[in-house]
């Protein structure tokens, strides 16, 4: 079962980051930023698929901005639950992925890529689904939901038997998960910010092929929303 469960969730990761380069508008000479960039793999992707030369990449772990920097990615080191380091409309393109699960400050998250995005600018945000089949059936037998079972730096799988990583510890404890948005609550919090929700899509749908949450995004396991600044 663990086993099935790790190779469907690998798969739903990678369909999740088709998405979001589907969604990504082609743009040339666009400034675009990825938070929460990691090694930049990803982020090279979206910028191949941008057609730009340049990528701009925040992350907190020296580690990371080591390796991403040396992929090639103009780097910044910034906690993103502070203000961001950047001036007013600085970018056409934002990108957020699996990172505002982690943020203790969403409000304040929302806020600078609004602040920092140029007017009718692009951003796309995913991040996991608490009204996932998965998620739901786990709170049916009073499990902590998958989404959810990270909440202590301590430990991971706490209150789940079938967590994927149960009993490891976290490498950071800014890699906790502080906040998981269901469907409608995801909808519905960007217009508050100012910006226009153009399209939600979904990835994975265990225990079903990762590919049929595409057809359901409302029961996924990943969301990711397209917004412009209006």
């Amino acid at each position: 079962m663990k086993k099935l469960l790790i190779s469907l969730y690998n798969q739903a990761v990678q369909i999740n980051q088709q998405n979001i380069l589907d969604l990504v508008k082609k743009q040339s000479n666009a400034e675009v930023l990825d938070l929460g960039c990691g090694d930049g793999q990803f982020s090279l992707a979206i910028a191949k698929k941008i057609q730009i030369k340049k990528i701009h990449g925040v992350d907190f772990s020296d580690y990371h901005l080591k390796k991403a920097q040396k992929a090639g990615l103009k780097t910044t080191k910034a906690n993103l639950n502070c203000k961001l380091p950047f001036s007013d409309c600085s970018f056409d393109i934002i990108i957020a992925n699996q990172v505002i699960e982690h943020l203790a400050d969403i409000d304040l998250f929302l806020t600078e890529i609004f602040r920092i995005l140029k007017r009718g600018g692009q951003a796309i945000i995913a991040t996991e689904n608490g009204s996932s089949w998965i998620n739901i059936i786990a709170a049916i037998f009073g499990w902590q939901i998958f989404s959810l079972t990270n909440i202590s730096a301590k430990e991971i799988g706490i209150g789940n038997p079938l967590a994927l990583h149960k009993g490891e510890k976290i490498l950071h404890s800014t890699w906790t998960h502080k906040t998981i948005f269901n469907f409608r609550g995801f909808k519905e919090i960007f217009p508050l910010y100012g910006f226009e929700v153009k399209k939600i899509v979904g990835a994975g749908y265990f225990p079903l092929p990762a590919q049929v949450g595409k057809l359901d995004p409302r029961h996924a396991h990943f969301l990711a929303v397209e917004v412009v600044k209006s």
